[in-house]
């Protein structure tokens, strides 16, 4: 009972709260001008342009998995590892996180690859995309630092009026966003608890921890890791030029909003929902976006492409359906 109890709050918590937030910055929103921003404003060549790169980051993530398995002695199928990325991010749209586990289990399945072993190299992937991640967001501070010193000369703004000027409900989501934070390191911890009891499991994951220093090719492992990052950008940067308000922002507006929104996503709901809508708005109209052009950018971006991710997933499924299972590799 405990057990679907705690299932069923996994579940639901996460689309609760990227719910609230959504209904909370959508609430006197006209969805009817959707459709014509949409039909008559949106350049969509750009939307498609963008859509090879969110492809290419997904399976730069899945190349770089295959090679980072090398060195624990497992050697599942190319093609398995990019479809079970596919199926990861897919998965983490139904329950946050849950990606992680979906890959590991996909290639136990299918390439009889040790599951704990897996499990580990993730463990090592996001070790380093996190400190990409944060050398990324410190550069980024450091070249915008001038910007924002200008913008807040020239608007007379202050630190403190901004934060003067954020709501009540602003300041709710917020706390909010870093209580949903410290729940998902709650459950985390109850994971590992789980894993630090079972010797193999421990011992697997270890073993994938350290198994960077045995990839055979360092440099091919670094251009995988800026490859899958610089594509995520591309993917999003690619969208300002859907939109006339957003077109001549520019690069660095577009990185400051890409790490923003990728730090928001670190809160555990379906694909960032919620919080990265919160935190990229907020940044746009810092570079002078309208509030209601801001909220259309976030809204339309977002979900085409959790689209893009969802139709992955499906791909995925299919191709693994007509996938022969193996349990030993030659």
């Amino acid at each position: 009972m405990k057990k679907t109890f705690d299932s069923i709050l996994k579940i639901a918590l996460p689309l609760l709260l990227g719910g609230a937030i959504l209904y909370w910055m959508y609430r006197d929103f006209d969805f009817q001008q959707i459709k014509h921003v949409l039909m008559e404003e949106m350049n969509w060549t750009w939307m498609l342009l963008s859509f090879p790169f969110g492809i290419l980051a997904q399976m730069f993530r899945g190349w770089r998995w295959h090679q980072t398995l090398e060195p624990v002695d497992e050697h599942p199928r190319t093609t398995t590892s990019i479809h079970s990325i596919f199926l990861s991010y897919a998965a983490s749209l139904v329950i946050p996180r849950i990606g992680e586990f979906t890959r590991c289990g996909v290639l136990k399945r299918y390439d009889g690859v040790s599951f704990p072993k897996a499990l580990g190299t993730v463990v090592t992937e996001r070790a380093i995309d996190t400190l990409l991640v944060m050398v990324i967001t410190g550069l980024t501070l450091l070249l915008q630092i001038r910007v924002f010193a200008h913008f807040f000369d020239e608007t007379g703004t202050s630190i403190d009026s901004i934060i003067s000027k954020f709501s009540a409900a602003g300041w709710l989501v917020t706390l909010i966003c870093l209580a949903a934070i410290l729940l998902l390191g709650y459950f985390l911890l109850r994971k590992l608890s789980i894993y630090n009891k079972v010797k193999d499991a421990l011992h697997g994951i270890w073993q994938g921890i350290i198994s960077l220093k045995g990839v055979r090719n360092k440099w091919l492992f670094a251009f995988y890791t800026l490859a899958i990052w610089g594509s995520y950008f591309l993917h999003y940067y690619l969208t300002f030029f859907c939109f006339d308000f957003t077109a001549h922002l520019g690069l660095m507006c577009a990185l400051v909003t890409f790490i923003v929104g990728s730090i928001a996503v670190i809160v555990p709901t379906p694909n960032g929902a919620g919080p990265w809508h919160f935190a990229v708005k907020t940044m746009l109209i810092l570079y002078g976006v309208a509030d209601v052009q801001a909220l259309y950018f976030v809204l339309i971006v977002h979900t085409i492409q959790t689209m893009l991710v969802i139709l992955l997933g499906i791909y995925a499924l299919i191709a693994l359906a007509f996938t022969k299972k193996r349990t030993s590799i030659s």
